[in-house]
């Protein structure tokens, strides 16, 4: 081949590899654009995920504290303390008598609990409501079983050291709700029972029964 078709085929081959280079270079550069790209979605992703997650921390944080107040809260009325420094949890209610077993000893004991209530508290603080008691109530099993939850209710609700919302509602529904419909039914019971009647309507009544 002549010397200058031997150049020119040189330099066109050059020329050939430059283009490839060139294009190499631009592909390269493509490449290098879209994995900076990538990478900088990725950072944008990874920094929202720290952000989610520190929210989660906070949010988790603040539930934390929370169930700690509402856990103090629900110990505090427990936490209360007698004169003598000793751990005061007020009154604390006294098994059921089971009247319709009891006799003797064990019987008048559990109707002289009631008629101390009754007397020191039922009669001299509830008025016209109290006054519609029977004086026979303690021969009544109604009044029995009336007087035992009205007296236990009413030391939970009034014989603790400290007061709460739920201490003042319950007094409330017990002295307007509670307490006229028991004294409904025992003034009913006793009215006009054999106990309160004279000798002679007792005698009659209980002889015109079949």
């Amino acid at each position: 081949m002549p010397e200058p078709d031997a150049l020119a085929a040189a330099l066109l081959r050059l020329s050939e590899h430059a283009d490839r280079i060139a294009r190499l270079d631009e592909r390269e550069a493509s490449h290098s654009a879209e994995t900076a790209d990538r990478i900088a979605a990725l950072t944008t992703l990874a920094n929202a995920m720290k952000r989610t997650l520190d929210d989660q921390a906070d949010i988790l944080a603040g539930l934390q504290d929370l169930d700690d107040k509402v856990t103090s809260l629900t110990a505090r009325p427990d936490d209360t303390t007698a004169a003598d420094g000793s751990p005061d949890r007020g009154y604390q209610p006294v098994p059921s008598p089971r009247f319709w077993k009891l006799d003797g000893a064990a019987r008048d004991e559990a109707i002289g609990r009631l008629r101390a209530w009754v007397e020191h508290v039922y009669l001299p603080g509830y008025g016209h409501v109290a006054a519609s008691l029977g004086s026979c109530w303690d021969q009544h099993p109604l009044c029995l079983y009336a007087l035992d939850w009205l007296s236990e209710l009413w030391s939970v609700l009034y014989l603790q050291p400290r007061r709460t919302t739920s201490t003042l509602a319950g007094q409330a529904e017990w002295q307007t709700r509670l307490l006229t419909a028991a004294a409904g039914l025992m003034a009913a019971e006793t009215a006009r029972c054999a106990h309160t009647l004279p000798r002679t309507d007792r005698a009659a009544r209980i002889g015109a029964m079949p």
